[in-house]
């Protein structure tokens, strides 16, 4: 029983070794981190400065469709004026 209640001597010699490694490695991966977030900042500053151009461009769209609807509403209600005047001329 006592054999049991007792860690084998090479595991605890193992465990000093493991954490240098560990930190090591946590080490990297902070700095996987910290390069991703730098990239994710860079990503964030892009995608806003792309959704201001797309309000912008939202603008200019909606301003062509009013205008192209304006333009073509005055041209069929002048069609359709110019169609009816014909239509009592021939009667």
């Amino acid at each position: 029983m006592s054999h049991n209640s007792r860690p084998s001597t090479s595991r605890i010699s193992s465990v000093p070794s493991q954490k240098p490694r560990q930190l090591s490695h946590l080490q990297a991966q902070l700095a996987q981190l910290t390069a991703n977030m730098a990239d994710l900042e860079s990503l964030m500053r892009m995608t806003a400065g792309q959704a201001q151009d797309m309000r912008a461009l939202g603008g200019y769209s909606g301003a062509m469709f009013m205008a192209a609807s304006k333009v073509l509403g005055e041209e069929t209600v002048k069609g359709g004026e110019g169609k009816e005047a014909t239509r009592e001329q021939e009667k």
